[in-house]
């Protein structure tokens, strides 16, 4: 089954590829099917951000459409960014946005220094049916970037269980134990059951 993917990040491509693959899924980018769309994130929670993306495709292309929103939520910042991080502060890069949340923590003691990367997925196929799934992985907010890969606030995203950052784990490594991983092989599971029940 082809399914349209509501982005035009071809790194997130290859990460819904990998795992969606595992059910059969050919996952496509909005050009692929020959659209664009613009979505304005209105929503208040990553769960919303994801509908509107995965609604404005569908309705594009009448095709079975997947979408996500993600973003890191700091306890100390009472959630902040949220579903801002990718605008946070109104910066444009990720070296400014860091170095805004190091800025407003920086009176924050280590043992608060937690936070959860969060991504919502949501799937909509032709039959009417709607899967609505989400990912959390936790984490601490470090007091300076380490690591050179992945990109937004992965550089500060520490994982005390591997002592490594987001930024510093290998790209396998990565999917297996993040949000976005952990979101999608969760509607995999979804996927199966509705599967399952349907025959």
């Amino acid at each position: 089954m082809k399914v349209v993917l509501a982005s035009q990040n071809p790194h997130k491509l290859a990460e819904m590829q990998k795992i969606l693959g595992t059910l059969g899924m050919e996952v496509l980018l909005e050009r692929d099917v020959g659209v664009n769309v613009e979505v304005e994130e209105t929503g208040t929670t990553f769960a919303e951000n994801s509908l509107l993306k995965a609604q404005a495709v569908f309705d594009a292309t009448h095709l079975a459409t997947v979408a996500d929103d993600s973003g890191l939520m700091v306890d100390a910042l009472g959630g902040a960014p949220g579903v801002y991080s990718a605008r946070y502060g109104g910066l444009h890069t990720d070296a400014e946005r860091i170095a805004l949340l190091l800025e407003n923590m920086k009176d924050v003691p280590e043992e608060k220094r937690t936070a959860q990367f969060v991504c919502a997925v949501t799937c909509l196929l032709p039959d009417g049916r709607k899967i609505a799934v989400q990912g959390v992985c936790p984490g601490v907010i470090l007091r300076a970037p380490r690591g050179e890969g992945g990109f937004g606030y992965d550089p500060v995203f520490y994982l005390p269980e591997l002592g490594k950052t987001f930024a510093e784990l290998a790209g396998g490594e990565k999917n297996r134990i993040s949000h976005r991983g952990r979101a999608l092989r969760e509607f995999c599971r979804v996927y199966r059951e509705v599967d399952r029940h349907d025959e």
